[in-house]
């Protein structure tokens, strides 16, 4: 059985092209008319589908062939589109960008295979005619690839537009859907090649109605509607029921602040399928952890820009590394891992950290890791057993100091990616596992059940009868003895 999904993807031929702009303002006009669109973003990100979120007015999620199964995109995409009269998906980098020749794991391929009209959105920057070459040679080099309009995007004039125009639709056949001029100002500010984060933005919700006065000025909505009507049904999806039983559920903190804000939706709910309470937490202004956390997960985001107060929030590092001491499970990713350090170094200037591990992480003026990683589990660790393949991703400015030397306990064999150098990745410490890799839920199974397992081993320890042996809780006070502390088998 089918369900109809209006549908389509806005692609370009580069990165920077102006998809993400364009996204957005679809997304916020067309929920001006009133319709509810589901956004989604092929590839692994955390700030688009933020910003999708904020224009849409509900969750985007992320759509990558690398980390996940065709199946479970295809549930993930009809489970979706079936609470939606739509669904629009913002590609990444060029069409036919992939990890090899072959272009595996492009936006193309992703088009292809949820059967995806896609728009092109072309920049005309110093172009008229070779516009329309470029659109035909991407409607050759892969015929199957469902090509069905172009946007155009930095046009300089009338006569431009009308030049474009005119030889797209002779000798493409296919509609131009929108022409957008060239605009004076960025709507969206840039930092380590993406947007900014809209929690970091102070004006992001008029910078949406900016990109959504560009929409409805400049695109052809009906004729883009039509062409997302023209997609095929989609699979009706399947409903299960919750895996465990939610009436004794564990807790599980989560540091999610403008600090911390790379979470991917599916691993939030996995946690939670697993039969974990999520409890949001600020680093920036809480003064302590809660006192009943069973587990805590700390994601990546941008600790560097926040550093000083981060710093300056000494009673919650105390806090963090006193419950860690104390035997409390916890993962962290990225920014997460670089909290859990020494320092920060960022602009000349070092900012104490948690201190749980002695390494300081410094920031650089280049990507020191960027893209999918693989790695394999090669030591004990508290979530993931030995032979275990990872499959994720990586993108950070900062490098570890000094650089683990070869008899430390990092627990995994990276055979693909940066990782923390000399192909190792992961810092132990009793229950706390912290890598530059961000794992997704769909991708990697075994972490959200691990996680939520640790958390009751540790409830169980700390809620033990009176007069047994008992661990202190996350609010403990720092310092405590880590001989003494809960160490994972």
């Amino acid at each position: 059985m089918n369900q109809p999904c209006p549908r389509l993807l806005l692609a370009a031929l580069r990165g920077g092209a102006g998809k993400t702009t364009l996204t957005l303002g679809l997304l916020a006009a067309w929920r001006d008319q009133g319709r509810r669109l589901v956004p989604f973003k092929k590839g692994p990100d955390y700030i688009d589908p933020a910003w999708h979120a904020l224009a849409a007015g509900c969750p985007s999620h992320n759509l990558d062939p690398f980390l996940m199964e065709g199946d479970q995109i295809m549930a993930m995409v009809a489970r979706h589109a079936a609470q939606a009269d739509a669904v629009l998906i913002e590609g990444n980098r060029g069409l036919y960008d992939g990890l090899d020749a072959e272009g595996t794991y492009s936006t193309a391929e992703l088009a292809k295979f949820l059967t995806t009209p896609v728009v092109l959105v072309v920049d005309c920057t110093m172009r008229t005619r070779t516009t329309a070459a470029m659109v035909l040679g991407c409607q050759h080099f892969d015929p199957s690839t469902p090509i069905k309009g172009v946007i155009l995007n930095q046009i300089a004039r009338p006569r431009h537009e009308s030049l474009i125009r005119s030889t797209i639709e002779r000798y493409c056949g296919i509609p131009v859907l929108g022409a957008v001029p060239r605009l004076k100002c960025a709507v969206f500010p840039e930092r380590h090649m993406g947007l900014v984060p809209p929690q970091e933005h102070a004006t992001a919700v008029r910078a949406i109605t900016t990109a959504r006065d560009l929409a409805q000025r400049y695109l052809d909505l009906e004729g883009l509607w039509q062409v997302a009507s023209q997609a095929p049904p989609l699979p009706v999806p399947v409903v299960t029921a919750p895996l465990v039983d939610r009436d004794d559920p564990v807790i599980i903190g989560i540091i999610r602040d403008s600090a911390f804000q790379f979470y991917y939706p599916e691993n939030l709910e996995a946690l939670g399928q697993q039969g974990a309470r999520l409890v949001e937490i600020s680093a920036l202004e809480d003064p302590l952890l809660p006192m009943d956390l069973h587990g805590l997960y700390i994601g990546g985001g941008f600790p560097e820009t926040h550093a000083r107060q981060l710093s300056e929030n000494l009673s919650f590092r105390n806090a963090i590394k006193a419950a860690a001491q104390a035997g409390l499970p916890i993962y962290a990713e990225c920014g997460g891992l670089m909290y859990l350090g020494q320092a920060i170094q960022t602009q000349g200037e070092k900012f104490p950290m948690v201190g749980l591990f002695p390494y300081e992480f410094v920031m650089g003026k280049k990507p020191q890791g960027h893209g999918y990683t693989i790695l394999e589990v090669a030591r004990d660790n508290p979530f993931f057993p030995t032979g275990t393949i990872l499959k994720g991703h990586e993108f950070h400015y900062s490098r570890i100091q000094p650089e683990p030397q070869s008899q430390e306990n990092l627990v995994f064999t990276v055979n693909r990616g940066a990782g923390l150098g000399g192909q190792r990745e992961g810092l132990v410490y009793q229950n706390v596992l912290a890598t530059y890799t961000h794992l997704h839920a769909l991708g990697s199974p075994h972490w959200a059940p691990a996680l939520v397992r640790r958390a009751r081993e540790y409830r169980q320890v700390t809620h033990l009868p009176e007069g047994s042996s008992r661990q202190e809780g996350p609010g403990a006070p720092s310092g405590r003895d880590s001989s003494q502390a809960t160490i994972f088998s």
